[in-house]
């Protein structure tokens, strides 16, 4: 297991743009169909924007209708952690990075075979890594 990375709220500032700052260091949501990867279809590995732990590979990346980058399984389930998340009026499962505690999304017990989950990713959580 990698070792955690932690920074100030002043060092997150100075690494993340406004809206990644948001969505990973104050679990805020970007607007539906708005990121850079939810239409993205580029081979590689998508890594988490503050620490680039890979999180999810493209062949692991499905079209739900969302609006939000989804994808049915992690790289490797270490590098995720789930927490339960009971804002806004109802139940939901968390996604944050295990390494930096990064909020990513949400997941739902709605996606494809084989593993019928669907995780819902915020583009501003992530970076990507094209396959040469």
């Amino acid at each position: 297991m990698m070792d955690k990375i932690k920074k100030t709220d002043a060092e997150w500032r100075q690494q993340l743009s406004e809206i990644e700052y948001q969505v990973t260091r104050h679990a805020a949501t970007e607007r539906a169909f708005t990121g850079k990867f939810w239409d993205h279809h580029e081979h590689g590995i998508y890594t988490c924007v503050c620490c680039e732990t890979p999180l999810f590979e493209s062949d692991a990346k499905f079209d739900s209708g969302c609006g939000w980058p989804s994808y049915f399984k992690a790289l490797n389930p270490q590098h995720v952690r789930e927490i339960a998340d009971h804002s806004h009026g109802m139940t939901r499962t968390e996604i944050v990075c295990n390494i930096c505690d990064a909020h990513l999304g949400h997941v739902f017990p709605d996606g494809p075979p084989p593993t019928r989950l669907r995780y819902c990713i915020n583009s501003a959580s992530l970076k990507f890594k094209a396959k040469n």
